[in-house]
Formats: C-alpha cells, structure tokens, sequence
C-alpha cells in the first residue's frame, strides 16, 4: 500500500514538473520558430522560412552600437563584480567576526528586492552625488545585482577549498599573499570563471536597472523595448532575442560545468563541499 502511494506521489510530481517547464519555457521556444518566418507577424501557420531577418542584423548601426556598450558593461560588471564577491566569499568563509551573517545577508538583499525599487534608489543616489547618467552608472547598478549571484558560486568555491593547502603553503615560508595567488586562486579558479560567465549574462540581459540609469548610449535590452513599438522592426527583435537566448543559455552551461568540476576538484582535494 505504502508502495502505490510513493507511485501515485512520484507520478504526480513528474506531471507538475513536465507542466511547469511546458509553462516555462514554451513561450520561448515560439521566439526562434517566428524569428525565421518570412511573415512580419508572428503567426501560425508559418508562410515561410527564411534566414533574412538574422542577415539585416549586421546592416542596423544602432544594434551595432547598443551591442557594443552592453560588451563593455557586461566585462566591466563581470569583472567587478567577481573580483568584490572574491574578497566578500574570503572573508565570509574564513573568517568570524561580529556581524559578519547581518554582512552577508545584506550582499545578497539584491537577490530579494525589486529591482524596480532597485533602480529608483540607485537613480536618486547618483543624482544626488552628481553623476550623469551613462554607461558608467549602467555598469555601477550591474555589479550590484551581480554581486549576489558572484557570491553564490564564489562562496562555494571557497567552503570546498581543503584550508590543510594553504596551511603547508605557510609552513613552506610562503606569505599570505603569495599563498593566496599560488595555491587558493588556483584552485578556485574555475568557480571565479563561472561567476564572471554568469554576471556576464545577468548584465547582458537586464532591462530595468539599464532602463532608469543609461544615458543616451544604450544597451541591447534597451534598444529592443525601443524597436518593440515599430510593429515593421518585430522580426528583426525576434531574431535578436534569439542570438540573446541562445548566448545566455551557452554561457550558463559553460558556467555550470565549470561550477561542477570546481565541486569535483574540490573533493578530489579533501574539501567539504556539499
């Protein structure tokens, strides 16, 4: 009886997971299918297939341009923001000192609040400190909201990481600094990659921070909310959106992997990651 009822319970939860990602993702799967439709309108059936849309992408300045300063934020944030959660995930996993869980739980607050609150508040500071806006106040609210998902990978990296290392690396005569380029760095360099590949997305493909703090140089997101009211430049944004797609899905894979084999090398060291 116990068994039919784990069966009926493990059947349920199947057909909930199958819907939910049917409800997910099949939206998106329309995006690629319309994005070569020779029809300007996204509608079945399908008039055509041509590859038309994707080849005038190239001939657009504008896109050139907003995929240009969504390059540069993306880097600048990536890099930013992996390099500030390196330095927050070492001193949270290494050290204890008072207020250091109050610390990190405001690091990771950007992860719960609205961005849209977000990204007033931040409007307002920069206004009041002075600054016009522009790609530099694009990439400052970036490494905000990238900086909790950089902590997420980086803090797993760091618990993983076998301390017995640095400690025979100190006993060799080594500095702190030079055990921490040597041998931690090292070690953790594949979770260090897969933050900077996964602020790299979150930068690519958010709207609402780059919406209240660009400037006149704007990002891709920005120039496709600007294209979405022009009903003759819909197929052009279907075509975009899916090179953004499949882009953000290659990169979080790639940073996947990379978050998995660190938890492997981890273990394969002595480390306690779980």
């Amino acid at each position: 009886m116990m068994s039919m009822r784990r069966l009926f319970a493990g059947g349920w939860l199947t057909a909930y997971a199958f819907l939910y990602i049917v409800f997910l993702y099949l939206p998106v799967i329309f995006l690629p299918i319309f994005s070569i439709n020779t029809a300007p309108t996204p509608k079945f059936p399908l008039t055509g297939y041509t590859l038309k849309w994707y080849q005038d992408l190239p001939k657009t300045p504008a896109l050139l341009d907003a995929a240009w300063n969504s390059l540069i934020v993306g880097v600048s944030a990536s890099v930013l923001a992996t390099l500030l959660g390196i330095l927050a995930a070492r001193s949270i996993t290494r050290y204890r000192y008072p207020g250091r869980r109050t610390i990190n739980g405001l690091i990771m607050a950007p992860l719960v609040l609205p961005e849209i609150i977000l990204a007033i508040s931040m409007l307002l500071v920069m206004l009041q400190l002075g600054l016009s806006l522009s790609l530099f106040t694009v990439v400052l609210g970036h490494v905000l909201i990238c900086i909790p998902y950089s902590m997420t990978v980086l803090t797993a990296g760091f618990e993983g990481f076998d301390r017995s290392l640095e400690e025979a690396s100190a006993d060799l005569g080594e500095s702190a600094f030079g055990t921490f380029r040597r041998v931690t760095l090292p070690m953790v360099a594949p979770a260090i990659i897969s933050s900077l590949l996964v602020c790299f997305t979150i930068s690519l493909d958010e709207f609402v921070i780059a919406f209240f703090l660009t400037g006149t140089e704007t990002t891709l997101p920005i120039y496709i909310w600007g294209q979405l009211r022009f009903a003759a430049k819909l197929p052009g944004v279907l075509a975009l959106g899916t090179l953004l797609l499949v882009a953000s899905f290659v990169l979080m894979t790639v940073a996947e992997i990379l978050r998995r084999r660190a938890a492997r090398r981890t273990q394969n060291e002595g480390g306690l990651y779980a």
